[in-house]
């Protein structure tokens, strides 16, 4: 891959992140503002909205570490971290929630490193597949893999996701919203994992975590 190809891959990906988190952190501005110009009066309600505001900003910033960054490779991170970034993530909108134990059976024992890295982008891969809201799954497989399963009224994959998540599509193929699979997709082969689509039907979309040790 060339260094233009490189760097077109960061462009989008910080375009995706700041599309992201903007809505929250302008928020805050905007109860700073409000507060500004309404005065004392104004007090309670404009802090309401900028805690919240902040606390959506720093979730979401949490989990885009865990995912994108080199702290996502910290070995004391747990699966309960991933469900507590994850948490964090899809409260803003209320419309998704999560179902599994993150202290139960994952697949692979013990857990490799960056395993906590790529459940979390594969959860994420996940959400985006609920457009209109539902519920995510972890579970183990029955092959040593990891399932994460995304159900809810219209789950789908978004058009082209699988091909960017097997990065078959060229870089003047992405945008901003193929490239969070397609750096995924990068991020878990680099870690020695493998992400696939298991099962994409009506109302459900599946995803298989392979670790190194089950390839």
């Amino acid at each position: 891959m060339s260094d233009t190809d490189n760097t077109a891959i960061l462009e989008m990906l910080a375009s995706r992140i700041c599309h992201d988190i903007i809505s929250p952190v302008g928020a805050v501005n905007n109860g700073v503002e409000f507060m500004q110009e309404m005065g004392p009066d104004a007090m309670d309600e404009a802090m309401g909205l900028i805690s919240y505001s902040a606390s959506q900003a720093a979730a979401k910033l949490q989990a885009f570490r865990m995912a994108y960054g080199a702290g996502g490779k910290d070995p004391h991170i747990k699966p309960e971290d991933v469900q507590k970034a994850f948490s964090g993530l899809i409260s803003a909108e209320g419309k998704i929630s999560q179902s599994w134990d993150p202290f139960g059976p994952l697949g692979p024992t013990p857990l490799p490193p960056g395993f906590c890295k790529a459940l979390l982008c594969t959860m994420m891969l996940a959400m985006e597949a609920l457009p209109k809201g539902g519920t995510v799954f972890v579970k183990a497989g029955d092959d040593g893999d990891t399932v994460v399963t995304a159900e809810g009224d219209a789950a789908a994959l978004r058009e082209n996701t699988e091909d960017a998540l097997k990065r078959k599509l060229s870089i003047d193929e992405l945008d901003p919203r193929l490239v969070h699979p397609y750096v995924i997709g990068m991020i878990a082969e680099l870690y020695g994992f493998h992400i696939s689509v298991r099962e994409a039907q009506e109302n459900r979309v599946s995803f298989t975590l392979k670790s190194p040790s089950e390839q």
